[in-house]
């Protein structure tokens, strides 16, 4: 034991959790979040009021609930992770009889003056159960047919009824989820790679039912994919948003044309420039440079939860804590793609810097559950 670690012990119980805190971590999601707060202010031409204000809210409420979950003890999280689960499965059941309909979509939950997407809180839930699952599973059934089968259900389940909503994005994001706390469980790459061959056929089958009665997919879903294809084929319909985005993306050049004087955004050029396609607006006011030290503090992020995860002797909480971190990348990858052009527009925000409350709250939860783990780790 380290003369620090020695001295903490002396610390009370409740000042010594703050201390144990992963204060890099916090640290980096408060400079993302301050900088998503900084971009809501420029996009709405210098009115904190607009979006700044209420992100601003939402993110200091993140906080404090990432605080309090961070302060019970892990062992409480991994007894909880079938509830939650069963919640965030019986919420998503709820979303398909009840949910608030927005933008040709049935996702959302109304709680006074935040709507609530449960399948944001099923990705953490997902995770928080696998975790469980496999560290319960003695490490010699793994790789077994039959104790693979049931993390495969516990994943497909709830990605079903996402899809129904319909949400493609949160859906692939579901499975990505799950595959990844499967691949960190140590499960035979052989089940991966039979996953992606179906895939394969999968995709294959998505487009040979275009067209037909029993088509798998919604008619502006195969939009997209044509968008993505070629979005000049229609620059002022289908393909408006990429071509606005790529424009913005480029247009910035080096150090970008200044706080408050990106033209795509102020003149209203690109649309959702506040949610799904905020990171344009930074790239095109701070430019390379300013993007380039936004995807540094992400990379951060990840790497120190990554390295909290080796070093935690605890498997549900080094699990757990890869599972956060997977999602938090598969967020911020999709996104990118998206707005890049490289993958079809699916929906999906960039954490911490999208204006929306359901999923920074939720994203901000998920961390309190990894300074959870880190907090409680065996010393």
């Amino acid at each position: 034991m380290s003369f620090l670690e020695s001295r903490i012990k002396q610390v009370p119980t409740g000042l010594r959790k703050v201390l144990y805190l992963n204060w890099p971590v916090i640290v980096l999601l408060a400079a993302v979040a301050s900088v998503g707060i900084l971009m809501l202010w420029s996009i709405a031409g210098g009115d904190f009021e607009v979006w700044a204000r209420r992100q601003s809210q939402v993110f200091l409420a993140g906080m404090l609930l990432m605080f309090a979950v961070a302060m019970v003890p892990i062992w409480f999280w991994r007894n909880m992770a079938g509830v939650a689960y069963l919640v965030s499965f019986a919420l998503l059941v709820f979303v398909e009889f009840k949910g608030k309909i927005g933008m040709g979509a049935q996702r959302w939950i109304e709680l006074g003056p935040i709507n609530l997407q449960p399948s944001e809180m099923m990705k953490f839930a997902l995770v928080l159960l696998l975790a469980s699952y496999y560290d319960w599973l003695d490490t010699r059934r793994i790789s077994r047919p039959l104790w693979v089968l049931l993390p495969v259900l516990l994943t497909v389940a709830p990605t079903i009824l996402v899809l129904i909503q319909p949400n493609l994005g949160t859906s692939l994001m579901l499975i990505l989820g799950g595959a990844a706390v499967m691949f960190a469980a140590g499960v035979s790459l052989w089940y991966f790679a039979a996953v992606l061959s179906l895939a394969v056929g999968a995709v294959a089958g998505v487009f040979m039912t275009r067209g037909t009665p029993w088509q798998f997919l919604h008619d502006y879903q195969y939009r997209r994919i044509d968008t993505f294809l070629d979005p000049a084929a229609d620059p002022l319909g289908a393909g408006y948003n990429i071509m606005q985005a790529k424009i913005a993306l480029g247009s910035g050049g080096w150090s970008g044309k200044g706080f408050m004087q990106g033209t795509q955004s102020r003149l209203n050029f690109l649309p959702e420039k506040h949610t799904d396609f905020i990171f344009t607006t930074l790239a095109e006011e701070f430019g390379f440079i300013g993007a380039f030290s936004l995807l540094l503090l992400y990379a951060l992020i990840i790497g120190f939860c990554l390295v909290s995860a080796m070093q935690n002797r605890d498997r549900f909480s080094s699990l757990l804590i890869i599972g956060v971190a997977a999602n938090f990348f598969f967020y911020l990858a999709v996104n990118l793609s998206m707005v890049m052009g490289m993958a079809p527009v699916v929906g999906v925000p960039l954490p911490l810097l999208s204006y929306g409350g359901s999923a920074m709250l939720v994203i901000l939860a998920g961390f309190g559950l990894v300074q959870s783990a880190h907090v409680h780790r065996p010393r």
